[in-house]
């Protein structure tokens, strides 16, 4: 795989420039079996105003690992609309959940479940951000973007929100999905290059209830179709180098109205004695392999035991040190590692924090 080239990107927007004739293509997105995005291309006649407007469609689930050979046609419905920042005009890209033919929701649906648990706690006004780390790769998919073909770069320590082309690689898809996030109506608050070369992470939010998890699954999305036209591949697994060397999480922020409110800090420490009874649950949903990257080093808590602290990097939650200065506000769940399905993660939050003591 190659990046584009400026004659063949001229040559792309020759033909993207062309009338539509008033119809729009519609990118239908969705997650696969692998916790991994697919999408397909429909023409619709008109604009659709919202998700409700457009028509449900399906796909070869056995292609996908969402259904076997014999039944395999998976429902999408659209639940999302979002600008399309590479078709641009009023093209669309559609977020979808998956349903079975008999109507109930696919085994790889999480967002389902996690609508009713928003919904159920909808008074409470669950706000989220989280914090989206990934890795930038050469074409081969194994050697991290400024790093030497086998080998190692320095160690850690001149990366972390670098500037220099000594110490930044990969800034230009980062500015380009950026820009694509925010043409796209995805709620992206920020980006910064991480402590490991070639990692990075951008923050989406703040968002509330369902719509965090909506939004970081757009970005996602973006950042591939943006590293494609680089020829960089993406990754999202929490501990991509083994040794010495950062893992990548999805650290989730989150508060309530009430942890907003003057005093807010009891009900943040509330939330956070309820979540701690229920830490294996919480890990359980986390992410694969995120005992690679919580191991009590490299600014993690340990996976088999639940911390927190003011300030403090190496706990399961962080309060951070404004907060319990100024006695209000959110806290910071370290655990959730960057492959997370953040509706598993937004909702077994709001379940563990705010359902009544048994």
């Amino acid at each position: 795989m190659t990046a584009t080239t400026p004659t063949v990107a001229a040559t792309l927007g020759k033909y993207l420039d062309l009338d539509q004739k008033g119809f729009i293509q519609a990118e239908y997105i969705w997650i696969d079996g692998r916790n991994e995005l697919r999408s397909k291309t429909k023409t619709l006649s008109s604009k659709p105003t919202s998700a409700s407007d457009l028509p449900e469609w399906n796909f070869d689930g056995s292609s996908t690992e969402q259904a076997p050979g014999h039944d395999s046609d998976v429902l999408l419905e659209p639940v999302a609309i979002f600008a399309d920042p590479f078709r641009k005009g009023d093209n669309i890209l559609v977020l979808c959940e998956t349903y079975n033919p008999d109507g109930t929701p696919n085994k790889t649906n999480y967002r389902a479940h996690a609508k009713k648990v928003m919904d159920t706690y909808a008074d409470q006004h669950p706000w989220f951000g989280i914090e989206q780390e990934y890795t930038l790769f050469q074409a081969d998919g194994k050697t991290p973007l400024g790093w030497p073909t086998g080998g190692f770069p320095g160690p850690q320590g001149p990366y972390y929100c670098g500037v220099g082309a000594n110490k930044v690689f990969g800034r230009d898809v980062v500015e380009a999905h950026y820009r694509a996030c925010l043409f796209a109506g995805v709620t992206i608050s920020g980006v910064n290059a991480e402590v490991m070369p070639g990692q990075w992470e951008y923050q989406v939010g703040p968002c509330e209830g369902i719509d965090q998890g909506d939004h970081l699954w757009i970005s996602r999305y973006l950042l591939n179709r943006v590293a494609e036209d680089f020829g960089i591949v993406v990754s999202f697994h929490p501990k991509p180098i083994p040794g010495d060397w950062n893992g990548a999480g999805c650290h989730t922020n989150y508060s309530t109205d009430a942890m907003r409110q003057e005093g807010g800090i009891a009900a943040i420490e509330e939330a956070i004695k309820k979540m701690s009874l229920r830490h294996m649950d919480h890990i359980a949903v986390y992410g694969v392999d995120n005992d690679k990257r919580l191991t009590g080093q490299h600014e993690t808590g340990h996976i088999s035991n639940f911390s927190y602290g003011v300030a403090n990097r190496g706990a399961s939650i962080r309060i951070p040190r404004h907060v319990a200065k100024q006695g209000k506000g959110y806290l910071e769940d370290r655990r959730p590692a960057s492959n997370i399905d953040p509706y598993r993660v937004t909702a077994i939050v709001v379940e563990s924090s705010l359902a009544p003591d048994a």
